[in-house]
């Protein structure tokens, strides 16, 4: 019985998180973007990565609540200091378990 009542406290926290995926263009490698990503998913209590693309892009998955997601995404539209942020396509995205927010290579 132990691993029903598992689940569903899962289940049940599950359905309070979110997913996001955003992918950003524009001068978003070189320039530490996926480090401030994932300090700012850090800092917001998220948990997912940030990885660049082969097409200059980079790719930024979350996972968290709604209203801290939506915070993320409007980082994710400034960027830091040096990076030149073009666009940012904002998909729903399937809610993984990670145990932190990564960088990836």
């Amino acid at each position: 019985m132990g691993g029903a009542c598992g689940i569903l406290t899962s289940g049940m926290a599950a359905r309070h998180l979110a997913a996001r995926r955003w992918l950003v263009r524009g001068r978003v490698q070189g320039v530490g973007f996926r480090y401030f990503a994932q300090r700012a998913g850090a800092e917001l209590g998220l948990t997912g990565y940030a990885r660049n693309l082969d097409d200059g892009r980079v790719e930024v998955y979350a996972v968290g609540t709604p209203e801290k997601l939506a915070e993320l995404a409007g980082r994710l539209h400034r960027g830091p200091r040096w990076a030149d942020v073009r666009g940012v396509e904002e998909q729903e995205a399937a809610v993984r378990e990670s145990g932190a927010f990564r960088v990836e290579p």
